[in-house]
This record gives structure tokens, sequence and C-alpha cells, in this order.
């Protein structure tokens, strides 16, 4: 199985710079459209939330910025899961030209399953965590994407 597919889009006149390229916040709005639709495909949608209280958190994310994206430019985000366990949800979109290989941009998120009552951490529901376990297995032969597991620092000095 290839990496699923969760969110498509066109670049759009307010979201790119006066170099006609996409502004960074609109990387991150793209791939935070991409964790809502997988949340949704999770069974995590807004009757789900209504029912259980529950939603996701984003603890953490790293973004990269790998290519020009420009005004016009059709794009599609990839969605992997890395791993998850009762609670967290570890995942990395990329950001592609429609129908190219080549990524653009990669998003690493460290995710956090909520009861938004408390708001306190809960495990996920049996159904979820099925549903999350089996996507795992369906993506467990693809590559290690190149940009997770990343620390931001500079080189030391010689």
């Amino acid at each position: 199985m290839p990496t699923l597919t969760t969110y498509q889009t066109t670049i759009i006149p307010d979201w790119v710079d006066y170099n006609g390229h996409l502004r960074d916040a609109f990387y991150l709005l793209i791939f935070s459209y991409a964790t809502d639709a997988l949340m949704d495909q999770l069974g995590m949608d807004s009757n789900h939330r209504e029912a259980t209280g529950n939603s996701l958190f984003t603890l953490e994310l790293h973004l990269n910025y790998l290519h020009e994206v420009k005004l016009g430019t059709e794009v599609e985000v990839h969605t992997r899961i890395i791993g998850h366990d009762r609670k967290r949800l570890h995942l990395y979109h990329s950001l592609h030209r429609m129908d190219d290989p080549l990524e653009l941009a990669g998003n690493e998120q460290m995710l956090l399953h909520v009861d938004l009552a408390g708001p306190r951490s809960a495990p996920f529901s049996e159904q979820v965590a099925n549903k999350l376990t089996a996507l795992t297995a369906l993506q467990s032969d693809l590559p290690t994407p190149t940009y997770i597991g990343r620390v931001i620092a500079l080189p030391p000095e010689k």
C-alpha cells in the first residue's frame, strides 16, 4: 500500500508571499487539514468527538521545507503512520505536486489522544486502536521517511 493521500488542494493567492511562494504558515495549514482528514478516516470525526468527548492534540511537530511551492500548484498530502501506543500517534505527512513522488515538504507530528473534559490524556478506543494497527501494518513495507526524528541545532564549532 502506498502512503495514504489525505488532502488535496490548489495553492491560492492568499497563501503566497511577495515571491509567489507558499508562506510558511500555510504549509502547516495544509498539513493540519491532512491530520483532520486522517482523524475522519480513523473514525475520530466530529460525531465521534461529540459522542466520546475525545480528540487529538498536537504535542510536537517538525516542518521541513524541501522545494519551492508556487501559486496555482496542485498539491496532495501523503500520510504515513510511524507508530502509536495506547494514547499517542506518531505520523509523517509529505507534500507533493499531484501525482509526483518528489517531496516538497515534510511534517512529522506527535499527537496525544485527549479526554476533553479534563483535559487529560486518554487511551484510544478499541475501534480506533484497531484501525491504527491495521493502517500501520499496511504501511510497514514502506521505507522510513528521511525527515523523521531530526533535532534542530547548530553544528558544533570547530
